[in-house]
């Protein structure tokens, strides 16, 4: 199987190793990539990931986040949309605006937001539950 390496916009090649901002560490600024992230820090901006990205519990986040999964122990503020499932654990603190297809939340974790529901696949009821009809 072939490594398929990427290049950036500076013809650099870059790979999909993940990305973890560490405890201690403060950011502000937007970051773009096709990794994953976890943050156990501070940022202050946005984050565009196809990736997942998880906030540890002493992580925090205030801005935009764009992902495809997200998983959330420490705080967040300000607007999220997951394209897939959003999981918020027992000490996970959210406030803002949240879009995303799949969400779950277990006790403890605070939920001040409003949330939409979207890219979710509904199946429609089928007709072919009806009684079978008796024959002479």
């Amino acid at each position: 199987m072939r490594s398929e390496k990427l290049k950036n916009k500076y013809g650099l090649e870059t790979g999909k190793q993940p990305n973890r901002i560490g405890n201690g560490t403060e950011i502000k600024g937007d970051i773009t990539s096709e990794a994953d992230f976890r943050i156990d820090g501070i940022l202050y901006g946005t984050i565009t990931t196809s990736g997942k990205v998880v906030i540890g519990k002493e992580g925090y986040i205030e801005g935009t986040v764009s992902c495809h999964n997200a998983d959330i122990e420490g705080k967040f503020s300000g607007n999220l949309q997951v394209s897939g499932i959003l999981s918020l654990r027992p000490s996970a603190d959210i406030q803002g605006e949240v879009i995303t297809a799949k969400l779950a939340v277990e006790p403890g974790a605070t939920f001040n937001a409003t949330c939409s529901m979207k890219n979710t696949s509904v199946k429609p009821l089928s007709n072919d539950t009806a009684a079978p009809q008796k024959t002479a």
